[in-house]
């Protein structure tokens, strides 16, 4: 028997868009932990979070790194294709440093001139800033290797480095299974008493569901790499609510900048 198939009468309402604001995410293949950090830190009923991934193969090594800058234009480009952006978010931090905030930035906005870029660095910078930090230690899971240029970029920013410790990893998927106990333990361990804030790099590593934990044992801010987008792209989207559960940075406004 064959189903009579009626038309509406009138054509349906359009909203102008499904949510009011719109974060792409550009990650790696092997993400385990930027997608759940948004989910948990940043979507809502007011604004989506939308992922596209780009080609990364392990070992975490400067070369490795700096091969995904070609992908970055196109990464962008296939998130929600022909439609603005509200915010851009790059989600690795090493990297960063190895290609360049402004390179990065310039690769985003080829393909989503509209939208404001954000990087794991320049977040952190701006996050450590806001929280009045000057004297810093950090903790990454990389090899010194790696880690050697992070020292030299939050140097070149104006911080002082008081303790740098680094885990030795190379390889991504296990930095994302680092225990929440142990990313705790070891951000312990990585902060001097000098230090006004700890950073912990590394958007695979799953700090910023411990902060709060973190802050309270070394009686100092921490910021994450993760933890630091997330507040970016929320206030650049005009959320401005405060969720102290979340640690001390995502109590505060963003500072006045250029992005």
């Amino acid at each position: 028997m064959q189903t009579d198939i009626q038309s509406a009468q009138r054509a349906p309402r359009l909203d102008e868009r499904a949510l009011e604001k719109r974060i792409g995410l550009v990650i790696l293949a092997t993400d385990h932990t930027t997608e759940p950090d948004f989910a948990a830190l940043v979507a809502s009923e007011r604004i989506g979070v939308y992922v596209n991934r780009v080609p990364y193969v392990n070992p975490v090594t400067p070369d490795n790194l700096r091969a995904m800058q070609p992908s970055l234009t196109a990464g962008a480009a296939l998130i929600l294709p022909d439609e603005a952006l509200d915010v851009v978010m790059y989600s690795c931090t090493s990297a960063s440093v190895m290609i360049g905030d402004a390179q990065i930035d310039a690769a985003i906005r080829a393909a989503k001139p509209q939208a404001q870029v954000v990087t794991p660095t320049a977040a952190a910078v701006t996050a450590l800033r806001a929280l009045d930090a000057r004297r810093i230690s950090v903790l990454t899971p990389y090899t010194v290797e790696t880690s050697g240029p992070m020292a030299d970029y939050f140097t070149a920013q104006g911080f002082v480095i008081d303790r740098f410790t680094c885990l030795g990893l190379s390889d991504d998927r296990e930095m994302a299974r680092i225990s929440h106990d142990d990313i705790v333990e070891f951000a312990r361990d990585a902060m001097a008493d000098e230090s006004d804030a700890l950073f912990i790099s590394c958007t695979a590593v799953r700090a910023a569901a411990v902060i709060a934990w973190i802050e309270s044992l070394i009686g100092k801010p921490a910021v994450s790499s993760n933890l630091a987008t997330a507040w970016m792209c929320l206030r650049l989207c005009g959320d401005n609510n405060a969720k102290s559960e979340h640690g001390r940075l995502m109590t505060l406004p963003l500072p006045s900048l250029e992005v």
